[in-house]
């Protein structure tokens, strides 16, 4: 009755490394291309009580880049709090923010229309991997999988948050 919660073995035998994002300016993302790293997916919205939390992903990002890390910031209007274009969206984060980790265009990340990375991250981790706002943490290990989701009130820049990131990076 709640398998379909928690697992699903066609999903499982895929890892992130299968997914890409178009990037907000143009170009790909390819997760492959951070194989034997750890994957932060952050779903972002340029007006939402969480956009404070940019300055953490971006320092996070800074201080952590060299170190088998990357953050992938998801622009989306999911939770009607980002209507602007990619141009609007990319030129709002570097002008308030100094944004420079990589950021996909504006994606779906519910739903039936959602992309396949989140739908992916559905089946595979179960419940936990669904956003329910904005600032949503998908950590993913450096094997590919999904092993830990932050709620949009964890802060990046929090001991705790930033403990786990560097443990794994570590690992």
């Amino acid at each position: 009755m709640f398998f379909g919660l928690f697992s699903n073995t066609q999903a499982n035998n895929k890892l992130a490394y299968e997914f890409s994002f178009k990037k907000i300016d143009g170009g790909n993302i390819d997760l492959s291309d951070y194989k034997n790293k750890v994957i932060l997916v952050v779903n972002v919205a340029s007006r939402c009580g969480f956009t404070p939390q940019y300055e953490g992903l971006q320092k996070l990002w800074a201080a952590q880049q060299d170190k088998n890390f990357v953050i992938i910031g998801v622009p989306t209007n999911n939770f009607n709090q980002e209507p602007g274009t990619n141009k609007e969206i990319k030129s709002f984060c570097e002008t308030n923010f100094n944004i420079k980790f990589p950021m996909s265009e504006k994606i779906n990340v519910l739903g039936d229309s959602a992309h396949p990375f989140f739908k992916w991250a559905k089946e595979s981790y179960g419940l936990g991997a669904i956003p329910k706002w904005n600032f949503h943490k998908i950590v993913i290990s450096k094997n590919g999988e999904i092993i830990k989701t932050f709620s949009s009130l964890t802060n990046p820049s929090s001991k705790k948050f930033v403990s786990y990131i560097e443990s794994q990076i570590k690992n």
